[in-house]
């Protein structure tokens, strides 16, 4: 989920010591309360069927969910929920809503930000095309992989009630695990896409499992359970989804997310044309059957951190358009895990 921006001051920044940031480090603020009542209701076994069938037979929606942020503009965002047809991987379903992020960041209680958003995506899609509902959410972003073993796609699993799966391109460095010479050695090892290793704290857990997501991937991917999934289905599910290194719904979300921004705000005409122009655009769409191909998107702010080599392909003889697009997206990330 695109909601730390680095160095490019796209990040609300919260002052170390307001009351607000100090109540949720202390443990005293209703942020603090609220994320630990909500961890109480997350669910971090298999709960459907098709979860349990080797081939993930039943399975025939998944979902993928993006915050991007409006250059230049801490607040203002565009949140986009995708849903694919399963196993063939094309956009069936999206929806995109421009947005004003009023909470302050603070780092660890992400989920306040954004997922009321999200969230107001898949009920919208409830109301209004129930046959498209995900069975199951990637989000990018961690689960259990979290300063207090609650992040964005717990929080967002458990106010959904849809299995979800954290997706993060980024260590996040908590209970002792660490961006070292040993984890990078660890890395090395994985030499085909599918390979794992357990990322295992100092406190004897699991928290997730880093993932070569396919052969010719650099960096991997740290897969976390969100909510009504074991970690084993959720590593499985996500490499499954990787048509290139990052999983199919989280990347479409993450196009389709900076191509609205676009769309809606780079085009010129007065305040009341772009006002109309937005409120179309804000209608969910329908994609026909074959899935539309990914359209042309906002480039990334390059970072000084988690980039990724050209190289991050799986399918070997993409269009060459395609291509170039793929390979911008996995060079200039935009996202600091940290903080998911």
């Amino acid at each position: 989920m695109a909601a730390v921006k680095g160095n490019t001051g796209a990040t609300p920044q919260a002052w170390p010591g307001s009351p607000e940031v100090a109540a949720c480090l202390g443990g005293r603020g209703p942020r603090f309360r609220e994320q630990a009542r909500l961890k109480a209701l997350m669910v971090d076994r298999d709960t459907e069927a098709w979860q349990r069938d080797p081939t993930f037979s039943g399975l025939q929606r998944v979902g993928g969910v993006d915050v991007s942020f409006v250059n230049g503009d801490s607040d203002r965002a565009c949140a986009s929920l995708v849903v694919l047809s399963y196993p063939e991987l094309k956009v069936v379903y999206e929806d995109s809503h421009m947005v004003r992020l009023k909470a302050p960041y603070v780092s660890g209680f992400l989920a306040f930000r954004e997922v009321p958003f999200l969230v107001e995506l898949v009920q919208r899609l409830q109301e209004k095309e129930p046959g498209f509902m995900p069975q199951v959410l990637l989000v990018d972003g961690n689960g259990v992989l979290h300063q207090r073993g609650f992040g964005v796609a717990c929080h967002l699993g458990v106010l959904t009630d849809l299995p979800c799966i954290g997706v993060a391109k980024k260590l996040l460095q908590v209970d002792g695990l660490e961006n070292n010479s040993l984890h990078k050695e660890k890395i090395v090892l994985l030499q085909a896409g599918g390979d794992t290793f357990p990322l295992m704290g100092n406190s004897g857990t699991v928290l997730g499992m880093a993932l070569k997501s396919h052969d010719h991937s650099t960096n991997p991917l740290y897969v976390s359970v969100g909510h009504r999934i074991s970690l084993e289905v959720a590593v499985r599910l996500t490499h499954h989804c990787c048509r290139f290194r990052i999983p199919e719904p989280i990347r479409q979300a993450d196009i389709r997310s900076r191509d609205y921004i676009r769309r809606t705000l780079g085009h010129p005409g007065s305040p009341a044309q772009r006002q109309e122009r937005s409120q179309k655009e804000q209608r969910p769409k329908i994609c026909p059957k074959d899935g539309p191909g990914a359209p042309a998107h906002q480039g990334r702010p390059p970072e000084d951190h988690g980039r990724d080599s050209i190289t991050d392909l799986k399918d070997p003889q993409p269009g060459f358009q395609e291509q170039q697009k793929d390979q911008q997206l996995e060079r200039t990330e935009h996202h600091e895990d940290s903080d998911l």
